[in-house]
């Protein structure tokens, strides 16, 4: 495995600050130091490290999609008709484009791709569907499934 895919070496201590930077990102630095039995300047060390070695890939806020209107979420399996590797980019890239895409994945199994997707209502995700998605370089087939509600939404990666 090269060095850029290794997992490094965490310690109860940085497993300890991971845990509490999951549950709140914008904790200062002498509290988040403090919870894990820490003083603030190792704390702030260890932090970077992590920032540095791409345990910590981003900070950022959870928005409730419904909160600012965007109630309907799907996850939708995309086949590509094609495996050739100017097919697959132009849909990566016209995938990355779409902001209705909060996330994608390349899949194992009888669909290549797996889609999370959000609308503003179902014509919205129609409109998605029909005019973008289909039309995207090599999609053969899609199977969209809505979510009706979020039973466990997505959390901290266990540490």
């Amino acid at each position: 495995m090269s060095k850029a895919n290794s997992a490094p070496e965490l310690d109860a201590a940085d497993r300890r600050i991971l845990r509490v930077l999951q549950r709140d990102g914008r904790i200062a630095v002498t509290q988040l130091a403090e919870e894990v039995g820490l003083s603030a300047t190792p704390c702030l060390r260890r932090i970077r490290r992590l920032e540095e070695a791409g345990v910590i890939a981003r900070y950022a806020a959870l928005v409730d999609p419904k909160r600012v209107g965007l109630p309907i979420q799907a996850f939708v399996q995309v086949a590509l008709s094609s495996h050739a590797e100017e097919v697959a980019e132009a849909f990566h890239k016209a995938i990355a484009a779409r902001e209705e895409v909060l996330a994608a994945w390349a899949m194992s199994g009888d669909m290549d791709y797996l889609l999370h997707v959000v609308a503003a209502d179902f014509d919205a995700y129609a409109e998605f569907a029909l005019k973008a998605l289909l039309r995207m370089p090599g999609v053969k087939e899609t199977r969209s499934s809505f979510v009706l509600t979020a039973l466990k939404p997505p959390g901290a990666v266990p540490v």
